[in-house]
């Protein structure tokens, strides 16, 4: 099968998990050992390239990974990662780890209306930051985010040239922060 979309898609699973008292991607979820393991093998037919972004390789399968060489716990610092180790794509289809239910359909909403857009993010009742289209050229922004010692994702959302698309299913868009997350995300798989 060809895959349905040109760009990478990165997941992000380097979070400390502190909310969840123990590594959500290590987790174990559906039919899989782990949830990055479920998210990896759920998506890798639909992109060109696949990567797992993480501090260390601790997982107990063979992936891509784009290991981060800071102890800084950001998601300013995963993108920077990203962008300078993903030389050959001029952008990238970004998700974490613990968001194991948006629909293929919507992740091709996604892409499809990032054209012309720094950032396209997904929206339901909140923005999902972290889910979404996301172009090279907000590398400068980054770039001075990290010497400022500025981490909120938000302020790069506001940086830059933003899409928000809206959602109306909630479910799909579930975070697993909490251990009633992870198991209402089980009882929703099942």
């Amino acid at each position: 099968m060809k895959p349905q979309f040109d760009i990478p898609c990165i997941i992000l699973c380097g979070g400390k998990s502190s909310r969840m008292k123990e590594d959500k991607s290590l987790l174990p979820f559906a039919n899989e050992t782990s949830l990055a393991k479920y998210q990896y093998n759920r998506l890798k037919p639909y992109f060109k390239e696949i990567y797992l972004s993480c501090k260390n390789n601790k997982f107990d399968f063979e992936a891509n990974l784009l290991l981060e060489d800071s102890s800084i716990y950001s998601p300013i610092v995963g993108l920077s990662n990203i962008i300078n180790k993903t030389n050959s794509y001029d952008k990238f289809f970004l998700i974490t780890v613990d968001t194991p239910l948006i629909k293929i359909e919507s992740i091709k909403e996604l892409i499809n209306q990032s054209e012309n857009y720094d950032i396209t993010v997904a929206q339901t009742k909140r923005v999902h930051n972290l889910c979404g289209v996301f172009s090279k050229d907000i590398k400068k922004v980054v770039n001075s985010m990290l010497l400022e010692d500025m981490h909120k994702i938000s302020f790069l959302l506001d940086s830059v040239k933003t899409k928000i698309v809206k959602f109306n299913n909630e479910d799909e868009f579930i975070n697993l922060n909490h251990p009633e997350d992870y198991k209402k995300a089980l009882s929703i798989i099942s």
